[in-house]
């Protein structure tokens, strides 16, 4: 195998390759500025380079490595085989999801062919082979979740005879730890549960077997610890004790027998109803994958150290809707109203940079953006993400509304390249598909600003004519509203863009030049 291409080796003890490169975008967090990039390791280590998947050939001026924990080569009576670790695809990563082996065990592994995609906290990745082999098997199974960096996936082995060695090998290992932990579990059911009262009152007995409390979570309030009837209904309004675990089921059950006399009651009912106040609400646990989490961890982040201001403008929507209808009729140019407002966003930016700026924490200071990159939010079934279009305010709205549609399907089939969300200044985020008229969106940090872009609808409303009457004139009008950062700008700063921006839609052929 050549080596030629690689750059700034670091050499390791194993010999296993492989390579790592991105399919599925799904923070909507701002990174720092990055090239395009794949990434190929040597068993511990990992090397960037200018990615095939990019849009145009760059070259990696700086490259640079951070280990991984991918593999290591073992020799034993069975034959050698190569353990295959969880690897550290980012900074930020501890663990990982693996979304779908795309090998079965037992299959050929070619050089280049993916073995499985992995789930990061920033985007799902397919791990890419560099060495021919055999998987002989898969220790984390499809849809495994929150495995930890370091911890083995999967083995794999460069013949085909040595498969059928693996599993005897592992099986082993496994029964051990299983058998490690059936001891474990025998000794905590072996161990009686604490409660902290040592008395209990015959009521109280009795709500206890009713409800089939757990009376290890239960208070007692009386002289010389006696639980009380009063302690037993206070848990029984907060929630505490509701569920319990087979075991403590068996426990409550024998308490029940062993302690209350069951007195004939005919007129009794086989089973009390409960109330309904104390009847726990069916639900259905939905679990968050780990975009979502980054998402959710993030957005949280914002609101609670971001101090967010909000200034909201109406402009009037007709001069765009005609220039529309006539790149459209008259030159077969298609542009959505999306693209006309990412032209006009990028313009205002221009003519008041203070905006165009991000929050350097490091500093404790503002600082201003070179250029003017627009992030559009796009929703996903796995969450919102945030495509860039670099550049706007350089480009033509025919070239942004091409290159908006390509990033929006690429954004929606999971396959955004990392320069192409990551490093944005500027976020836009329209609702205006939606009968949403206006809302209020949070700041995607570093960044300092969002512009939450409502729909548009016809109003009457005062316009003056060229003779100086005013008259009354259907119009259709559209809500802006700006989140800004109180720590970059002012709200001063902030109206002379939004101010800026209104002139963009009243003069809206600027927008061509």
């Amino acid at each position: 195998m050549a080596f030629s291409r690689l750059r700034h080796v670091v050499r390791s003890r194993s010999f296993s390759f492989v390579s790592v490169r991105p399919i599925t975008i799904g923070s909507v967090t701002r990174a720092v500025d990055t090239q395009d990039f794949s990434v190929e390791g040597i068993s511990n280590a990992i090397f960037f380079r200018p990615s095939a998947l990019s849009l145009a050939n760059r070259v990696c001026r700086s490259p640079f490595a951070v280990k991984l924990q991918i593999g290591a080569r073992c020799f034993s009576s069975n034959g050698p085989h190569i353990v295959l670790e969880m690897p550290a695809l980012s900074p930020t990563m501890n663990q990982g999801n693996i979304a779908k082996w795309r090998k079965k065990e037992g299959d050929k592994i070619e050089v280049g062919d993916v073995i499985c995609e992995i789930e990061t906290d920033k985007a799902t990745l397919e791990f890419e082979s560099m060495e021919e082999g055999y998987l002989a098997k898969i220790l984390a199974p499809e849809g495994s979740k929150d495995v930890a960096v370091g911890q083995p996936i999967a083995i794999t082995v460069e013949d085909s005879e040595d498969i059928k060695n693996v599993p005897t090998t592992l099986s082993s290992a496994s029964d051990n730890k299983e058998e490690k932990s059936t001891h474990g579990d025998v000794g905590n059911r072996e161990r009686t549960p604490q409660t902290s009262f040592s008395r209990i009152s015959p009521s109280a007995k009795l709500l206890i077997a009713e409800f089939g409390l757990d009376t290890t979570s239960l208070k007692a309030s009386g002289p010389r610890g006696t639980l009380l009837k009063g302690d037993v209904l206070a848990a029984i309004k907060s929630g505490m004790g509701s569920s319990r675990a087979s075991n403590s089921s068996r426990e409550k059950k024998s308490l029940s027998e062993s302690t209350l006399s069951p007195q004939p009651t005919p007129h009794a009912s086989p089973s009390r109803p409960r109330s309904p106040a104390l009847t726990v609400d069916a639900h259905e646990d939905f679990p968050n994958s780990q975009i979502r989490k980054v998402i959710a961890r993030r957005l949280l982040e914002s609101k609670q150290s971001i101090p967010h201001f909000y200034l909201s403008s109406d402009v009037i929507l007709d001069p765009l809707l005609a220039l529309r209808k006539e790149l459209k009729d008259q030159h077969d140019v298609k542009v959505s109203v999306n693209d006309i407002v990412i032209k006009a966003v990028a313009l205002a930016l221009r003519n008041v940079p203070e905006v165009n700026a991000y929050w350097n924490e490091e500093k404790g200071e503002a600082a201003l953006c070179d250029s003017v990159d627009i992030s559009v939010a796009v929703a996903t079934e796995k969450g919102l993400m945030t495509p860039i279009v670099r550049n706007a305010d350089q480009k033509s709205l025919s070239a942004i509304s091409i290159e908006v549609k390509e990033l929006a399907e690429k954004a929606r089939a999971g396959k955004l390249a990392p320069n192409e969300f990551q490093g944005g200044t500027f976020s836009i985020s329209n609702l205006g598909m939606f009968p949403v008229d206006c809302f209020c969106a949070i700041i995607n940090p570093p960044q300092a600003c969002i512009l939450a872009v409502g729909r548009g609808n016809r109003v009457v409303e005062p316009v003056v004519d060229s003779d100086g009457t005013e008259r009354p004139t259907v119009v259709t009008k559209m809500n802006l509203t700006l989140s800004a950062d109180n720590r970059v700008f002012d709200s001063d700063i902030g109206g002379r863009f939004l101010s800026a921006l209104s002139s963009n839609f009243s003069n809206i052929q600027r927008l061509l030049l």
